[in-house]
């Protein structure tokens, strides 16, 4: 893992997908956005920019395996994006076991006080910085 650099984490979902960021130190994530989930181009596109405009130097997508860590179909789309990111962005691009984001993400925003209304418009973004927090913590 390299030392320095901002990651971007991804938590792809059907119809949102959260975005987390790392200080450059890598010290700590904050949820940064959610994408609406059009199209892979579309996607490509907002995460060059957001590479470019953050000075990112990888990315870490989230994999959600089922609890007994074996694939499920929603695994086996995320890898086939995955790969994709893999091969299209000029970055290293990691998989990273995002299995319990979601739960903690809802947790941690019940902890912050948001009602589910307004939970519900970041959830994605506070799943990817959850496993973004564990990744920076190995």
């Amino acid at each position: 893992m390299n030392p320095e650099g901002r990651v971007l984490a991804v938590d792809y979902g059907e119809k949102r997908i959260g975005i987390a960021l790392s200080d450059p130190l890598r010290m700590f994530a904050k949820p940064l956005c959610v994408l609406s989930n059009s199209s892979y181009e579309e996607l490509l596109e907002d995460i060059r920019q957001l590479i470019e405009k953050h000075d990112v130097v990888q990315l870490l997508f989230g994999i959600p395996y089922a609890i007994d860590g074996t694939n499920t179909p929603k695994t086996d789309e995320c890898m086939a994006i995955f790969h994709k990111l893999e091969s299209d962005l000029p970055i290293p691009v990691r998989g990273y076991d995002e299995r319990y984001s979601t739960c903690e993400a809802d947790s941690e925003l019940k902890k912050l006080g948001y009602t589910w209304q307004e939970a519900r418009k970041i959830k994605d973004a506070m799943a990817a910085c959850m496993f973004l927090k564990e990744y920076l913590s190995q």
